[in-house]
């Protein structure tokens, strides 16, 4: 008898073998490890893409300046230019100017009927003005009086009366300095 073969496309065993791995389970720093890297690429992509919305609008708001620039004619600008470095021109002579109209507000209201002046001018000095006048008075009385007017005015100080001399016709001339403040003489009021 002969041996019967059997064939059985079935293996009965494994032709490679099966290994049982171990169940590894990732570890707390590797988890967040994973974590932070996800995260970093996220706000690099972020940050990357904030930079590129940036450089388009840097050039978008060129070019509304280039076509602002392109809307004003350049002969217009420089008239512009120009007028600006007058008004500025005006405005320091304006800031620096002095108006000695207050002086003569404050002689008209504080003279006497019986004086009248003959010479005015004026020197500036460290925040006020010396007020130099020549005059004439009818008695050395109205000088007296004169002197006692100008002393209580307030705006008036240290009004001195100085070469009292009498004329041929009887009249006492003389000359007055006083000092007033710089800010009664300018604009700025």
């Amino acid at each position: 008898m002969e041996k019967e073969f059997q064939t059985s496309f079935m293996p009965k065993k494994p032709a490679v073998e099966e290994r049982v791995r171990p169940e590894r389970s990732i570890g707390l720093l590797t988890l967040v490890s994973i974590i932070v890297f996800f995260v970093s690429l996220l706000i690099a992509g972020g940050l990357y893409g904030y930079k590129i919305m940036l450089v388009k609008n840097v050039a978008g708001l060129k070019s509304d300046l280039d076509r602002a620039k392109a809307a004003f004619e350049p002969s217009v600008l420089n008239n512009i230019q120009k007028l600006e470095k007058k008004i500025n021109a005006s405005k320091e002579i304006l800031s620096n100017h002095v108006l000695i109209s207050p002086v003569f507000d404050i002689l008209s209201q504080t003279t006497l009927k019986t004086v009248r002046y003959t010479k005015f001018s004026y020197v500036p000095a460290q925040g006020k003005y010396n007020i130099l006048l020549s005059g004439q008075a009818r008695s050395y009385r109205s000088v007296a009086s004169q002197a006692d007017v100008l002393g209580k005015d307030k705006n008036i100080s240290n009004p001195i009366f100085s070469n009292l001399k009498l004329d041929n016709l009887g009249n006492v001339n003389f000359d007055l300095s006083f000092s007033v403040d710089q800010s009664i003489l300018t604009l700025q009021q």
